[in-house]
């Protein structure tokens, strides 16, 4: 059972004010350095567009993490759960969620495409799937690979299942919690064959995090996930 989080309400629409804000600056600065010509930023593909990019929302989400808590004087060990007394244990269960999970998520994933294909839709991979294939450099695809095991998870799931989920959870809104926080994390990741996937995947998260109070529990299966594409993406594309 998930025990009452501090958050305050101020501190909630502060902190999405703050990645949203970090965000539209993270696009504006990357537009205007490839207006101006500068050379790193020469190609939306480039390693510092890509860097400058995704640390504008998940990286950011990393620094306003510490300014969220020390607002409510919670530290990071409660808030991420690493003083559970069962530690390995959550994490051995978010590892076989996980594996039991991942097939149904891919073939939601794979029904989705063909559907959308056969309405004359014509499915398109994540840009984080297209940055990786083609990425020019060593540095870039090893930096992505870090993005997806490591910063993405701990931002996405402190953001969404951490915050913004007890949050409105405890508005009184528990299935709006569910429900519409599982579907904001679908929906920012701006792919449409993987929106109905990636919301079950959401949903699935939220049981962890309600089933164990341990914030680490998604992110683990959520680093798993990520992990397990990775190494899907790259066998399919020796």
């Amino acid at each position: 059972m998930l025990s009452q989080k501090p958050w305050q309400a101020v501190a909630v629409i502060q902190l999405i004010a703050g990645v949203f804000t970090c965000l539209c600056l993270g696009i504006i600065a990357v537009a205007l350095l490839q207006k101006t010509g500068a050379a790193a930023f020469a190609s939306p593909d480039s390693f510092a567009s890509v860097v400058l990019s995704t640390l504008s929302f998940q990286g950011a989400t990393w620094g306003l993490i510490f300014l969220f808590l020390k607002f409510h004087e919670v530290s990071l060990r409660d808030a991420f759960g690493w003083g559970q007394p069962h530690l390995l244990k959550t994490l051995l269960l978010a590892g076989g969620v996980l594996v039991a999970t991942l097939p149904v998520v891919l073939g939601l994933q794979q029904l989705s495409a063909l559907g959308l294909e056969k309405l004359g839709w014509p499915a398109e991979d994540q840009r984080a799937v297209d940055l990786i294939l083609n990425a020019k450099s060593c540095w870039l695809r090893g930096y992505l690979v870090f993005f997806a095991m490591v910063l993405a998870p701990v931002a996405e799931e402190f953001l969404f299942r951490g915050v913004l989920y007890p949050f409105i959870k405890q508005l009184g809104r528990p299935k709006l919690a569910l429900f519409g926080v599982s579907f904001l994390f679908a929906l920012i990741h701006l792919n449409v064959p993987s929106f109905v996937s990636l919301f079950v995947l959401a949903l699935v998260f939220t049981w962890l995090y309600e089933k164990t109070d341990c914030l680490l529990a998604p992110i683990a299966a959520h680093s798993l996930f990520n992990t397990a594409n990775l190494v899907i993406l790259f066998t399919q594309n020796r």
